[in-house]
């Protein structure tokens, strides 16, 4: 069994002094994959993951405390490739993939475009490229997981209607989410989980995690050749590390 984590950490510096490793000793995936480390190699202790016995890899942005994306794996990978060669993009740290010997891990943290026009339109190129980028692999055994910012459907949200011209859930994204899929992905959790009021990211605003008002927003999307073999796809709502919580996913490899 293949135990698999994705998790927009929020800054892993903060993390590790909230007991993230502790809960990573108990946990303990095969691969996790972090979003939104908000830091270099060089500011954070990578012994503290290598003496669990995981080799690391991380991809950092430019810019000190701002996104940047890792994976890592006690399983050996033989291939690592940083970002999608589109450097305006790039330069954010935003995607990492790991080819190992039966499949593949793509982790990305899209951006977010809540904060106006120019990052939204940011956004709306990132997601052309990615589709682009993901459609090169999409016929081979690829798990793509991570921040995806999107809520796909009225069930991802709490509050569909007030949200219907929010970033995240504009007709635009929810439409490029539908065509990503009809790409050949499957979501995994929404493969084994129809109920409402499930989600993996909360305003810090209004105490909403408590009353559970919510979105989804991250995913394990994987090839349909991998379908078979998911085990189990989860939303660890109650650890909390983060304003998202971990998704994990296990596959019979």
């Amino acid at each position: 069994m293949t135990k698999i984590i994705s998790y927009n950490i929020n800054g892993i510096r903060a993390a590790i002094r909230n007991g993230l490793i502790d809960w990573l000793e108990v946990i303990s995936p095969e691969i996790i994959c972090f979003q939104e480390i908000k830091a270099f190699e060089t500011q954070f202790d990578l012994n503290i993951f290598k003496n669990l016995g995981y080799q690391t890899f991380c991809n950092s942005a430019e810019k000190p405390g701002y996104s940047g994306v890792a994976i890592f794996s006690k399983i050996l990978p033989s291939k690592i490739t940083f970002g999608m060669n589109v450097p305006e993009i790039d330069r954010e740290g935003r995607v990492i993939k790991l080819d190992f010997e039966n499949f593949s891990v793509i982790n990305s943290y899209f951006p977010s475009g809540t904060s106006g026009e120019i990052r939204q339109a940011f956004k709306m190129k990132f997601l052309k490229e990615f589709k682009n980028y993901v459609h090169l692999f999409k016929d081979n055994p690829v798990l793509v997981c991570g921040d995806f910012n999107i809520c796909h459907k009225p069930i991802d949200i709490h509050n569909p209607v007030s949200n219907k011209n929010s970033s995240g859930f504009l007709p635009e994204e929810r439409h490029w989410m539908t065509e990503f899929l009809e790409m050949g992905f499957i979501d995994s959790f929404r493969k084994l989980n129809n109920e409402p009021h499930n989600y993996t990211w909360w305003s810090y605003r209004a105490n909403s995690r408590n009353k559970n008002l919510g979105w989804r927003i991250d995913y394990h999307m994987l090839s349909k050749s991998l379908n078979s073999k998911i085990v189990r796809s989860s939303i660890l709502s109650e650890v909390k590390h983060s304003d998202h919580c971990p998704i994990l996913l296990e596959l019979n490899l």
